[in-house]
């Protein structure tokens, strides 16, 4: 026998579901730091990690969330609405010790599509760099 639910119960479920915080990448946990918010725990401790080198004047410029277009051979690559695909990257910030720019990426595992993107990124001639 199958359980009913009368539509004020239905409607307090909506309304609890509403804040939730589904359909995350493979169970990722949104977190704020420093009042930013992340798309997940790894990003958030790397995040920290690299404010406490920017501290230590190991790096300097952190950026956050750095969009880079993507071309390819022929030009933009499009999506399928026609808008320009694009490529963001977790971190940007520059290595004092290495006197280059560093592009980061907080990764657990690489799916399909990101692995596409990087691989494109590196034939742009940036090489990202998976944490």
């Amino acid at each position: 026998m199958t359980e009913r639910m009368t539509a004020a119960d239905y409607a307090q479920q909506q309304a609890s579901d509403k804040g939730a915080d589904k359909g995350r990448v493979r169970g990722t946990k949104r977190t704020v730091v420093e009042g930013i918010k992340f798309a997940s725990k790894r990003e958030a401790k790397r995040f920290s990690e690299l404010r406490q080198l920017q501290r230590a004047g190991i790096i300097r410029d952190l950026k956050l969330q750095v969009p880079f277009p993507l071309h390819g051979k022929d030009g933009p690559i499009l999506t399928p609405t026609g808008r320009q695909m694009r490529y963001k990257a977790d971190f940007q910030y520059f290595d004092v010790r290495l006197n280059c720019m560093v592009t980061e990426d907080a990764k657990g595992w690489a799916t399909d599509v990101s692995k596409m993107k990087l691989a494109i990124m590196a034939a742009q001639g940036v090489e990202v760099v998976l944490v």
